[in-house]
């Protein structure tokens, strides 16, 4: 009896997320930016250093009628919509670009893919450096935008101007880079992009 209502409780919060996750795939727009919090040991350090909620995103595009984030992971890859979801139920938010319904028209969603495409299969840029050769989530983001639409969606900062004061800011930037840390470097973090005020909210919780 006990093994039954376990499983009745699972099918009925498995039905649920699905229908959350239909009500929310009418709200998206290819193109829309999706956000995420601490999927990983180095996030938490990220939300410190930048005095956001979120250390992750992706871009959102359709593929054989279902959505995929286009995201920079090990390696850049496209990921599904309901997958990217569930590795962390607790914070997510989709932003557009404020007037996408005239900017990003079917051409320019095209343009998007093929910049996108561009970095598949490229590693992950752990140092976070601003080149092409590897890539990081919110670098590969901010490149799309500024290369298709011409557009900045955050403001890129040297590192030293993010919050470097927290112990585990500071011990994961020791194991990353020993005592060169690159503190002039221009980034643009998952929080940088999220404030920026070219985009709106369409999803947050």
């Amino acid at each position: 009896m006990l093994m039954y209502q376990k499983w009745i409780t699972a099918l009925t919060l498995l039905l649920l997320t699905t229908a959350v996750l239909h009500a929310q795939d009418s709200r998206l727009q290819e193109g829309d930016i999706i956000f995420q919090s601490n999927i990983s040991p180095q996030c938490k350090a990220i939300e410190l250093a930048t005095h956001s909620r979120y250390s992750h995103c992706g871009i959102l595009f359709k593929k054989n009628g279902g959505w995929y984030v286009y995201e920079a992971v090990q390696p850049v890859r496209q990921t599904p919509y309901d997958e990217w979801i569930a590795r962390n139920r607790e914070h997510y938010a989709v932003k557009r670009l404020k007037g996408a319904d005239s900017l990003i028209t079917a051409s320019e969603i095209l343009q998007m893919k093929l910049a996108a495409g561009k970095y598949m299969g490229k590693n992950y840029d752990s140092y976070f450096e601003w080149s092409d050769e590897r890539i990081y989530c919110s670098e590969l983001v901010w490149k799309i935008y500024r290369e298709v639409l011409g557009v900045e969606v955050g403001k890129l900062q040297p590192m030293r101007e993010y919050d470097l004061s927290h112990p585990l800011v500071k011990a994961t930037m020791r194991e990353r880079y020993g005592n060169s840390i690159p503190l002039d470097e221009k980034m643009v973090s998952p929080g940088n992009i999220y404030n920026s005020p070219l985009l709106e909210t369409v999803i947050e919780r």
